[in-house]
């Protein structure tokens, strides 16, 4: 009754189009946005999930791209629920316009929204998996932004999963530079052994689900992969809201 009657006095509103909803939708997104969500073309590389035809071509062995066949990752499976079409229109995007809301405006409550946009049914498996874990923030970065935007996707991937969320064991150890604008071999150096796992009887033999908002090149998720996969995790794959492309 309460949150009707805010609901009532202050109109709840969709978080993209700022479109007006009735006292009773406890969305974030109205139905318009959501289906603005652009899905990743198939097919898609067995192993990294990127669109065979963004990475060039057809790789052989079982529908892996090109990058997966000269360097195969850490972690075992990558998939998002999203495009993330990268370039000068992002601000004409409903989802990468969300996303920088939500990291780079600190506007915590959006997460409600990004949440909604994983979509039913997830493109995992909660069987196949023993935790979730999201991508870490160095300690530094945390303070300045107050949450961590993949920390807060995992929770609700965890939900939706019924799987413990564990935001603890994997850590950021160094801070590093921005990814944005390198290429694959300088993120790859940028972010090599920023992570460490101060549990490694939590990750040993384990499963797990990595979790982050975007992947662009990988580099990030498998430099996690690696270091979880050191510690003792029987397995790692990695689930993203979106894939920029």
């Amino acid at each position: 009754m309460l949150r009707y009657l805010v609901n009532f006095i202050y109109p709840p509103r969709c978080a993209s189009c700022d479109r007006r909803f009735t006292p009773d939708v406890r969305r974030r997104l109205c139905i318009g946005c959501i289906g603005r969500l652009e899905a990743l073309p198939e097919p898609l590389c067995a192993v990294c999930g990127v669109p065979i035809a963004a990475a060039g071509g057809e790789g052989e062995g079982e529908g892996w791209c090109g990058r997966c066949i000269e360097s195969p990752p850490h972690f075992g499976r990558a998939r998002a629920v999203a495009r993330y079409r990268a370039g000068s229109d992002e601000d004409a995007q409903m989802l990468p316009k969300l996303i920088r809301r939500h990291k780079y405006g600190l506007d915590q409550s959006l997460a409600y929204a990004l949440a909604e946009c994983l979509g039913d049914p997830l493109p995992v498996e909660g069987n196949d998996y023993d935790l979730i874990m999201p991508v870490p923030l160095h300690p530094a970065r945390l303070r300045w932004r107050g949450f961590n935007q993949a920390a807060l996707l995992g929770h609700a991937v965890a939900r939706r999963l019924r799987r413990p969320l564990d935001c603890g064991s994997l850590m950021r150890v160094r801070e590093t530079d921005s990814q944005t604008g390198k290429d694959m071999r300088e993120r790859r150096k940028n972010i090599r052994e920023a992570f460490a796992v101060r549990r490694p009887a939590r990750v040993a033999s384990r499963r797990v689900l990595l979790v982050d908002d975007v992947m662009t090149t990988g580099a990030t998720v498998d430099e996690c992969a690696r270091t979880l996969l050191a510690a003792g995790a029987r397995r790692v794959d990695v689930l993203t809201l979106a894939r920029a492309l």
